[in-house]
């Protein structure tokens, strides 16, 4: 019974990170980053570490799955957890932004503005179809653009049919004709 249970999870999990954080949120990181790239290039910042920082920044919100699986049990939303509320990010960038203008221009600070903005956009895009809690921790709502209809099993194949996915594809297309141009 464990054995199944864990298989289930393990599933599902590798299900989330294939379709939404491969498709959308790593292909839009790298775009994002990518295109500040091309604007820095020969300034002193090291671009595969900022392109390396967008990245992580926009999968950083789902990092929250770990606990989500193994200490909340799936009692609650993944998008529900602190690093899903849109303050934190819009916090941080307002830090970085702040502290990079008028404190220090180093690339330490500048990789901080990457990241918390690459971490925004990702709850931007999970909001086409995903709920998000905009006014969190202040107001208990959630808000999407979209809905996506429970039609199919497994549960994400309700995800992939869904026409929401063809915008995630071109993510990821945009993303490889970026990459092939001129890879950083």
């Amino acid at each position: 019974m464990i054995a199944v249970r864990m298989y289930g999870l393990f599933l599902s999990v590798y299900y989330q990170i294939r379709i939404k954080m491969i498709i959308g949120h790593i292909p839009s990181g790298y775009i994002y980053s990518k295109l500040l790239a091309n604007k820095l290039a020969g300034k002193r910042i090291n671009l595969h570490l900022l392109i390396l920082i967008g990245v992580t920044g926009a999968i950083a919100p789902d990092f929250d799955w770990l606990y989500f699986y193994f200490v909340d049990d799936e009692k609650h939303l993944h998008h529900t957890y602190w690093t899903h509320y849109p303050i934190v990010w819009l916090g941080l960038l307002l830090i970085f932004s702040v502290w990079y203008r008028y404190i220090s221009k180093t690339s330490y600070v500048l990789l901080g503005v990457v990241f918390s903005a690459a971490g925004f956009m990702h709850l931007i895009l999970d909001s086409v179809v995903g709920n998000i809690w905009w006014f969190a921790p202040f107001v208990d709502k959630p808000y999407s653009m979209f809905t996506v209809s429970e039609l199919h099993e497994p549960w994400w194949l309700n995800f992939i049919l869904h026409w929401s996915f063809l915008l995630e594809l071109l993510l990821m297309l945009w993303a490889i004709i970026l990459w092939q141009r001129k890879p950083v």
